[in-house]
């Protein structure tokens, strides 16, 4: 449990690493944004998919759940994952580079620190994922995890950086802030690492709740804004070789 948390703090470290080039420059081209933004959806849905739901599944099996109820049970978790995330999306305000203000109330609320709480909104779950799979009886699946979610985060605070210099925010607060929205990973890992230590049957639930929660980020926040850009084909294609990456790194370690 001590490994997954701090796995998880050096997964979010990896955000402030990717925001560094921001110090000597911000001249990156809306492409080059989105297909970097599209490359760390790529490595999320390959952990979400590889190293979270599946073995979850396996793991309903060998409390000795056939096939189809292992499915129906990773199914109701996976789906209150993601409905987690809808609600917290929906209370918490928060604003995005393109679409603007969301959730309720901090209209008045300065904009860097908008933009912030909506990144906390992507890395929270992240480090929930990691932290519980570090509790796995895979002593590789953790590692699997955390190195894929410290893979998309360099890019992801790259990005994240830029948009903050977009709305002002000057270049050390830009890399110091897309640092701190990495380093809600840890916090997510505790909040795993806690509830499995009442009960490791609880393990297989955790793994699809914190895939849910990461499902709903790619598809509700990450994908829809890279491509919003106009460069939807950019985005795919940095998707699918993060896809490939995170699947590659995950097999190679398991």
């Amino acid at each position: 449990m001590s490994a997954g948390l701090v796995a998880s703090l050096l997964a979010g470290m990896a955000t402030g690493l990717g925001a560094l080039p921001v110090l000597v420059t911000s001249d990156l081209s809306r492409k080059a944004q989105d297909r970097m933004l599209g490359f760390s959806a790529g490595v999320m849905l390959a952990a979400t998919s590889f190293s979270l739901v599946i073995p979850a599944v396996e793991l309903v099996r060998g409390q000795g759940h056939d096939g189809p109820a292992a499915a129906l049970r990773v199914a109701a978790a996976v789906l209150c994952g993601g409905l987690f995330l809808r609600v917290w999306h929906d209370l918490m305000p928060h604003e995005h580079s393109l679409k603007g203000h969301e959730g309720r109330g901090g209209m008045k609320w300065n904009s860097v620190l908008l933009f912030v709480l909506a990144m906390t909104l992507h890395n929270f779950p992240e480090g929930l994922a990691v932290g519980v799979s570090f509790a796995a009886p895979q002593p590789a699946l953790g590692l699997s995890v955390a190195l894929g979610i410290g893979a998309q985060n360099i890019p992801e605070g790259l990005v994240v950086a830029l948009a903050l210099r977009a709305t002002g925010a000057s270049a050390p607060r830009a890399a110091l802030f897309a640092l701190l929205t990495g380093l809600v990973e840890p916090v997510g890992a505790l909040v795993g690492i806690g509830a499995l230590s009442f009960s490791s049957a609880l393990l297989p639930w955790g793994l699809a709740f914190a895939g849910g929660a990461m499902l709903y980020v790619i598809s509700h926040e990450m994908i829809p804004e890279s491509h919003r850009g106009g460069f939807e084909r950019e985005a795919t294609t940095g998707l699918m070789w993060g896809f490939v990456l995170a699947l590659v790194l995950d097999m190679s370690i398991g």
